[in-house]
């Protein structure tokens, strides 16, 4: 098996690739096209529901 292309430049693509779609994020958030992480929204609603669940048996 034959690669053609050097270590190196493979790093450096993806390192390229890598900041484009960080460039291509910003430029998206500065349209106002931001978005939450699906993440960040089930962790706030598990804390909600384990808030109120604390408070249901706890009171």
């Amino acid at each position: 098996m034959v690669n053609s292309s050097p270590p190196d430049r493979e790093r450096l693509n993806w390192a390229e690739r890598r900041r484009q779609k960080i460039r291509d994020e910003i430029e998206r958030n500065r349209r106002g096209e931001y978005t939450v992480p699906t993440w960040v929204l089930a962790l706030a609603l598990a804390a909600m529901v384990g808030g109120w669940l604390a408070l249901m048996f706890l009171a």
